[in-house]
């Protein structure tokens, strides 16, 4: 069984790299997750639809501790 996150746990996402070449999906996604322009850093609460947005913009995206 998957380890459930902890109540209140936030994951720090910052966009790295632009947009310009990527998937139509993965533009939509990028919006999803609140990031607008290239470093751009959004506090999202861990879930795991947020992580499936950042598992499949893995190249687009790094997370910040």
């Amino acid at each position: 069984m998957a380890k459930s996150p902890v109540d209140g746990a936030t994951v720090k996402v910052r966009l790295v790299k632009g947009l310009r070449g990527a998937q139509w999906s993965h533009r939509l996604s990028v919006k999803a997750l609140g990031l607008n322009k290239l470093n751009d850093v959004r506090e999202l609460k861990d879930s795991p639809q947020v992580r499936g947005l950042i598992n499949q913009l893995h190249y687009l995206v790094r997370v910040e501790s």
